[in-house]
């Protein structure tokens, strides 16, 4: 599994989206690279399909898909959570979706 952080510089939630997922790949057993992709231009961002920052990838799938849009750019990104808006999904968010129970198919 091929996995993705992608990023803007300045993103105040990045290393704790990094360190949460570092969390649910121990609890499922999981052992895959986590690559950190920083995006720096408009250009990247589309090419991307960059909805904000940080977005969490597993194969070029993102963990918590976003509604398609015609415009993709910079921006911090928030996740539903049971505490209510974080700049990053819970552990136990991640583990769920690692597992399949989301709508990303593997």
């Amino acid at each position: 599994m091929k996995l993705e952080i992608l990023y803007f510089a300045g993103c105040p939630t990045y290393l704790e989206a990094e360190r949460m997922l570092r969390e649910a790949l121990r609890a499922e057993g999981v052992q895959a690279e986590v690559d950190l992709v920083k995006v720096d231009t408009d250009e990247e961002a589309e090419r991307l399909r960059f909805p904000g920052s940080p977005t969490i990838r597993a194969d070029e799938c993102d963990l918590f898909p976003v509604p398609d849009r015609s415009v993709w750019a910079f921006g911090c990104r928030t996740y539903s959570t049971p505490e209510g808006l974080k700049g990053a999904p819970t552990t136990d968010m991640l583990r769920a979706s690692l597992r399949g129970d989301g709508v990303c198919a593997r």
